[in-house]
C-alpha cells in the first residue's frame, strides 16, 4: 500500500453569535482536516487542532508544502518512521505550535488508514480498550455579549445537567474576584454532587492564580486548567499542592520532548495532551506511557470537529487508569458544547451521550465516516493553489 495523495481541507464558517474566553473573541469555528488517499482506495482522515484564534491555513500550509512531498509514495503503516521524519524536517522552524498540529493531523489519518485496512478500531491497534464508554464533562461557558454573569453561567450549567452531564468546566480568566464569585455562584446553583472544573486559558500570573486557588477551596473544584502561560513551568511548581484542587495543563505542550520535563518534575497533577495538537496517536501514546511511569493522571484536551472527537475517544479507550485498582480513577472526555456549525454533521451525528456516558466507536479506524458534503459546504480547498 502506498500514499498517492495528501489533501489538507480548510473548513471554516462565521459564528452567528461570537463568544469570548480569556484571550479574546471567537468569531469563527474552523478546522484543518487531513485526507490521505492510498493506491488501494483506502482513505484516512485526521484533524489538526484549530484554537479559537488560530488560522487553519497555517497548519494546512505545513501539510501541503512540507509534508505532502515527503509522504507521497510512502507506506502509511510506517507511522513511527514518518512521524520522526516530519518532526525532524520541521525541527529548525517547528518543534511547537502549528508544525506539530499539522503532524498530528497527518498521523491520525495514517492510523485511520491502518485501522480501515485491518478492519479494526484504532484502540485495538494501540493495545486494546480499558473501557467501552467514557464519562464526559461539558466544556462551554464562554462569554457572550449582552449576557449577565454569573446568571448566564448558572443557566448554562442547568442546561448541561438536564442533558445528563455530571461534570462541567467553567471558562474563567476574567478577573480574580469575578472568577471567585462566579465559581461560588455555580456551585451554589448545582449543588455538591456535580463536578466543577475551571479553565483560565493562561490568563494569570502565580500570585493571582494562587489567590483563586485558595479562595475557591471551599467550592471543591476538581481541577484548575491552564492558570498560567505554558512557558511557566516554575510557576506551576509553585502552585501545585497549595490546595486539594488538581493542577492541569497540556494543550499547549507538544510531543514527548515537550512533556518530559513537565512529567519528570511533577509540575502537574493532571496532563492534558491534545491528540490533534500534541502529536497524534504515535506521539501521544508515548506521552501516555511516560505519564503512566509516574502514575500521573491524563485527561486529553479535546476541542475540534467530530473527526477529532472520534479519534480522541479511540485514544481515551486505550489509556490505563493511573494505577489500575478495584475502583480506579478513570480518564474523562472533554465534550465541547459550545457553538460549532459542522461538528456533528461532519460525522453524520455518529457520536452522542447516552445515559451520562459516551460510547467508544467500535468501527474500523477512528470509528466514524466523514460527510464530504460538509467539507464542500464549509471548505476552502484552494487556499494554497
Amino acid at each position: 500500500m502506498k500514499i498517492i495523495d495528501v489533501i489538507p481541507h480548510v473548513i471554516t464558517t462565521p459564528l452567528s453569535e461570537p463568544f469570548a474566553f480569556s484571550q479574546g473573541w471567537v468569531e469563527r469555528r474552523s478546522s484543518m482536516i487531513v485526507e490521505i488517499v492510498t493506491d488501494e482506495g483506502i482513505v484516512g482522515w485526521g484533524e489538526s487542532l484549530c484554537h479559537g484564534l488560530q488560522p487553519p491555513e497555517i497548519a494546512a500550509s505545513f501539510v501541503e508544502f512540507c509534508f505532502k512531498p515527503m509522504l507521497l509514495g510512502r507506506d502509511p503503516f510506517d507511522v513511527e518512521v514518518l512521524w520522526e521524519e516530519m518532526y525532524n524536517r520541521t525541527r529548525p522552524f517547528g518543534q511547537y505550535g502549528a508544525a506539530v498540529n499539522a503532524i498530528s493531523g497527518v498521523d491520525i489519518a495514517l492510523w485511520d488508514i491502518k485501522g480501515r485496512a485491518l478492519n479494526r478500531p484504532i484502540h485495538q491497534l494501540l493495545g486494546g480498550a480499558f473501557r467501552t464508554e467514557v464519562t464526559p464533562y461539558a466544556t462551554g461557558f464562554y462569554r457572550k455579549k449582552g449576557e449577565a454573569y454569573p446568571d448566564a453561567g448558572v443557566e448554562e450549567a442547568k442546561r448541561h445537567i438536564a442533558k445528563g452531564f455530571k461534570a462541567i468546566k467553567l471558562k474563567t480568566g476574567f478577573g480574580v474576584k469575578a472568577d471567585i464569585d462566579y465559581v461560588y455562584a455555580i456551585r451554589e446553583a448545582v449543588g455538591d454532587d456535580i463536578m466543577i472544573m475551571m479553565d483560565a486559558n493562561c490568563a494569570y500570573n502565580v500570585p493571582s492564580a494562587r489567590r483563586i486557588l485558595l479562595e475557591t477551596e471551599q467550592a471543591k473544584i476538581h481541577f484548575f486548567e491552564e492558570p498560567l502561560a505554558p512557558e511557566d513551568i516554575e510557576g506551576y511548581r509553585q502552585l501545585k499542592n497549595l490546595t486539594a484542587t488538581y493542577l492541569a495543563a497540556g494543550e499547549n505542550i507538544f510531543g514527548k520532548t515537550g512533556y518530559r520535563h513537565w512529567i519528570g518534575s511533577g509540575a502537574l497533577d493532571l496532563l492534558q495532551p491534545d491528540l490533534m495538537s500534541s502529536g497524534g496517536f504515535t506521539e501521544c501514546k508515548k506521552i501516555a506511557a511516560m505519564a503512566q511511569a509516574y502514575n500521573t493522571m491524563l485527561i486529553p484536551h479535546v476541542w475540534g470537529s467530530g473527526i477529532g472527537l472520534a479519534a480522541s475517544l479511540q485514544f481515551i479507550a486505550s489509556l490505563p487508569a493511573p494505577p489500575l485498582s478495584l475502583n480506579p480513577i478513570e480518564p474523562m472526555l472533554e465534550y465541547d458544547q459550545s457553538a460549532h456549525p459542522f461538528r456533528e454533521d461532519l460525522i453524520y451525528h455518529a457520536i452522542s451521550m447516552t445515559d451520562g456516558t459516551v460510547p467508544i466507536p467500535q468501527k474500523a479506524g477512528i470509528g466514524v465516516e466523514v460527510n464530504r458534503d460538509v467539507l464542500k459546504e464549509y471548505g476552502q480547498r484552494t487556499f494554497c493553489k
